[in-house]
């Protein structure tokens, strides 16, 4: 695939997913953690907001991988 392509797959799933995550996961911290103590939800979304991070790094690492020259 060439390297600028692959960049711009990369961005537009990027974005896309980190969209689709956050979506996702303030509907379920929202219908399920309602009744839950502030600490509760403090942590959730603490951790819900870090999580992302590690598919975003592995579609980053997969769009820089064919920037190289394979020789």
């Amino acid at each position: 695939m060439v390297p600028s392509f692959r960049k711009f797959v990369g961005m537009v799933a990027l974005v896309v997913f980190v969209v689709v995550y956050a979506f996702i996961a303030m509907v379920i911290g929202d219908m399920t953690l309602q009744k839950s103590s502030e600490l509760v939800r403090f942590t959730y979304f603490g951790i819900a907001g870090l999580i992302w991070v590690i598919p975003a790094g592995a579609i980053i690492w997969w769009m820089e991988k064919g920037g190289k020259n394979r020789t």
